[in-house]
């Protein structure tokens, strides 16, 4: 008998039931994101598109091994078990630890937040961020995602991945997020060949009002695995002033990946 489907998240999209025990947690734990940090047993139950009753039992067993943590208003949130596990990851570990003496360096040197970043899926996923700007953005914290099209460090690696993986991306719609995103495929493409050419992408307000970026490719033994970025945001148009510094860093990361 084929079971009931669950009932449809207003938050999101509906998904499939999942039927293996661990296929559900994985629905409620990946149902925490920066925009749904702490939740109640509800929100996760819509979000992950489970029963409640799972829900609850499965909280309880993910709260009783530290993988979740109750606060006292009764909402959950990640625990300490994931952070641990987390930062035990050997390939982002090992480019974090790397790339740190680089970054302070270019921190330094700029004023500005400098952020380091791999290919997640169809987004930048920022695993370092070092700044004293007290205006950047919360949204902007190690762990978040930004799209590929409209922010520096995105451009990187449309510019530099491999053509299949960019045509796919740009044969996706193209959100706007500010008035100067570029969301026209042939301007976007045009866009990436400079990039290629001058080794580096700039972008200006195109993600946040008010926040301009420099980004160059990290590769190890011929093969793209990050990205380094210099983000402003004082409307500085300048930033590529600080594109060899940034290059020049780039490379040294790159052979200490490779060695």
């Amino acid at each position: 008998m084929t079971p009931a489907p669950f009932e449809k998240s207003t938050e999101q999209p509906y998904r499939s039931p999942v039927k293996s025990v661990t296929g559900r947690v994985l629905e409620v734990l990946s149902s925490f994101d920066l925009d749904h940090q702490l939740m109640t047993l509800t929100e996760i139950s819509r979000r992950a598109g489970i029963p409640m009753s799972t829900v609850y039992r499965l909280v309880g067993e993910l709260v009783d091994g530290r993988f979740l943590e109750r606060f006292e208003d009764g909402r959950y949130g990640l625990g300490i078990r994931l952070w641990e596990m987390g930062v035990m990851a050997p390939w982002y570990g090992q480019l974090r630890e790397a790339a740190m003496p680089f970054l302070l360096n270019l921190q330094y040197e700029s004023g500005d937040t400098v952020q380091l970043a791999v290919c997640e899926g169809v987004h930048a996923l920022y695993l370092e961020k070092l700044t004293a700007d007290t205006s950047a953005p919360h949204a902007s914290r190690i762990g978040a995602r930004f799209p590929l099209h409209a922010t520096g460090i995105g451009k990187v690696f449309l510019a530099f991945g491999e053509k299949a993986f960019t045509d796919a991306i740009l044969a996706m719609p193209l959100e706007r997020y500010t008035q100067t995103t570029m969301t026209d495929r042939r301007s976007l493409t045009r866009e990436l060949t400079k990039i290629r050419a001058q080794g580096y992408a700039l972008s200006h307000q195109e993600y946040h009002p008010g926040s301009s970026s420099v980004a160059v490719p990290v590769f190890a033994g011929g093969i793209l695995k990050a990205a380094i970025g210099i983000v402003s945001y004082s409307m500085r148009e300048d930033l590529d002033r600080h594109a060899p510094s940034m290059l020049a860093a780039a490379q040294k990361l790159g052979e200490r990946l490779t060695n």
